[in-house]
């Protein structure tokens, strides 16, 4: 008998505990909800293993199992709450220049030739719009891409 069937055998039940920590800290190192879920698994058959006595066979159909479920479950549940977070909390979150549409800056340079840059905050952005002077008020009325669309603010 090899050595790691020593040690298995000999830890029993919290063999699966150490391997379902192992994935939960293999889950900390390459993120990205994947080796959770078997982590997860292997818990809750560690401890299912504790109470009943099972063969070693039995506890493996039972770790991919709940695995496959926990992991389908899983993602399922983070890709629907993924999706209901753009409507809460903040909707132009990874959207940037979004927040920016229907307010109103005063032009540091003049727009020329339809292009032009405006000072917002610590960013300077891309604008397009009419040609206007230095120091006209604008209002952002679309974004595209990176390019904002400005026209005067009293239109």
């Amino acid at each position: 008998m090899s050595l790691f069937a020593t040690i298995i055998g000999h830890l029993g039940p919290w063999s699966w505990h150490i391997l379902g920590l192992l994935l939960l800290g293999l889950e900390i190192l390459a993120p990205g909800t994947f080796f959770l879920w078997f982590g997860v698994s292997a818990l809750i058959v560690g401890t299912l293993a504790i109470f009943v006595d099972l063969s070693w066979q039995v506890e493996v159909v039972i770790f991919v199992v709940i695995a496959f479920a926990c992991l389908f479950a899983g993602r399922r549940y983070i890709l629907r709450n993924l999706r209901g977070s753009d409507r809460e909390g903040e909707p132009g979150l990874n959207r940037r220049g979004s927040r920016y549409v229907g307010r109103e800056f005063v032009l540091d340079e003049p727009i020329k030739q339809a292009s032009g840059r405006l000072r917002i905050d610590d960013t300077v952005w891309r604008i397009t719009g009419p040609d206007l002077p230095e120091g006209t008020r604008v209002r952002v009325v679309e974004v595209d891409g990176t390019v904002l669309r400005v026209t005067t603010a009293d239109e």
